[in-house]
């Protein structure tokens, strides 16, 4: 915890109670209410916790109003553009880039941790046929305890570390057999010789029948992708794999509940949701339509993938992932797809619209990463497993941070009670 020199009084009637103020490293400083209820008996009230700091962390800052995402202090923007993903896992999970042997071993060890046991073939096919990917990643990686006994003991640092590589190496397997299940395709194994998200994409879309060669510019855009969803702060997943954990649950079970959290639509939901407005557009003839119906106050629509709950400026990601949505559309084309052909359009439209440019409703990560994942030929159904897989390492580092603090103990929010006072039981013939 952060040393203190100020603090903050507060005043409930005629008592006064000094409150503790912590300075962070960068971002608002944090009154310690902690000892609040003890000495004054009152709770504080935070619907969403959006005014609350659950804990302390030195893993990822956001500054919404400047457009700012820090991973350990790196501009994502430069981690996205000069590194690659399993090197940002690495500096999500230690604390510090890797040295070239770091990274080397770090690689090694993930790539050969890619295959599931066997049996877990069989969790797969239990499933029906049209079940959504993302049921089935829930199902899955929850039932991964009942196979890697040797990695659930949360107070042996050691297999804390192998359930942490163990995660990170399965999840794009998992995320491609739920894929494969879904549209009726044979399972494909991972490979070795081929790097994290061209190893992804070469589970998806090979099969047995011909030869598969990785595109390389969509290897780099699905390991952007990776990148750009890595972490992000205590976002609601986030914050439900730290609840869990609080608990003492198992890593498997933790991660699998980031991952029904995930399964919302006010959450991993938002590309897929962008996607489906733009098919609901339909054509780029309809656009201005939809554009002046996003600008009617009385009108419910909203522009998804416009602007974020988070950035009041732009999203720091988007930069990035619009440069790999135009590498992509460049290398696939649009000329074929009117979808892709409205995402152009309404981007151009929106760009030039001061409407949007007053209020910055900017094109955030969602829109473009769904431009990529739909011309790349993922349906809308594996967008949310997509960014499972990719959060996953954040998930991981947030849940071995939690567990290596001293102070961190059961995740137990208070209420404002609302309800019916105490009163007694009346017998069913007397109501």
């Amino acid at each position: 915890m952060a040393d203190t020199a100020k603090s903050a009084t507060l005043t409930i009637g005629e008592q006064s109670y000094d409150l503790p103020i912590y300075s962070p490293t960068v971002g608002p400083d944090v009154v310690d209410i902690r000892k609040l209820y003890g000495q004054a008996g009152v709770f504080t009230y935070d619907p969403g916790f959006t005014s609350t700091a659950s804990c302390d962390s030195t893993i990822t800052f956001i500054d919404g109003d400047e457009g700012v995402l820090l991973h350990r202090g790196y501009p994502i923007d430069q981690l996205a553009s000069k590194s690659h993903y399993l090197e940002v896992c690495y500096l999500l999970m230690y604390g510090e880039l890797p040295t070239a042997a770091e990274l080397e071993d770090f690689e090694n060890t993930i790539t050969r941790h890619t295959m599931i046991h066997e049996q877990m073939h069989n969790f797969f096919r239990g499933f029906r046929r049209d079940a959504h990917p993302m049921a089935t990643m829930v199902g899955v990686v929850g039932a991964m305890s009942a196979f890697y006994h040797d990695s659930t003991d949360i107070s042996d640092p050691r297999q804390r570390e192998i359930a942490s590589h163990r995660l990170i190496a399965k999840m794009p397997t998992i995320a491609a057999m739920a894929y494969k299940y879904s549209i009726g395709q044979p399972f494909v194994y991972p490979r070795n010789d081929l790097d994290y998200a061209a190893n992804f994409l070469h589970m998806c879309f090979s099969v047995p029948a011909e030869k598969y060669e990785v595109n390389p510019i969509l290897a780099r855009a699905m390991d952007r992708i990776f990148t750009l969803h890595a972490d992000h702060e205590q976002n609601a997943s986030t914050s439900t794999v730290r609840l869990a954990s609080s608990s003492g649950a198992n890593p498997f079970a933790c991660i699998a509940a980031g991952i029904a959290c995930l399964w919302g639509p006010a959450h991993g939901g938002a590309n897929q949701a962008c996607l489906e407005m733009l098919k609901e557009i339909g054509s780029v003839d309809r656009i201005p339509e939809f554009i002046a119906r996003a600008k009617d106050k009385n009108d419910p629509f909203r522009l998804m993938g416009f602007g974020h709950r988070v950035y009041k400026n732009r999203d720091p990601r988007a930069t990035v992932m619009k440069q790999s949505a135009d590498e992509v559309l460049d290398l696939l084309g649009v000329e074929n797809n009117p979808i892709l052909q409205v995402a152009k359009e309404l981007e151009k439209q929106a760009l030039e619209d001061p409407y949007f440019i007053d209020k910055k409703l900017f094109p955030n990560v969602d829109f473009y990463s769904g431009i990529i994942l739909e011309a790349m030929g993922f349906p809308t159904s594996m967008f949310t497993p997509i960014f499972a897989l990719s959060r996953t390492v954040g998930w991981v580092s947030q849940w071995k941070e939690q567990l290596a603090d001293p102070q961190h103990k059961i995740g137990r929010p208070r209420q404002l009670y609302l309800g019916s006072a105490q009163r007694d039981y009346t017998d069913i013939e007397n109501r």
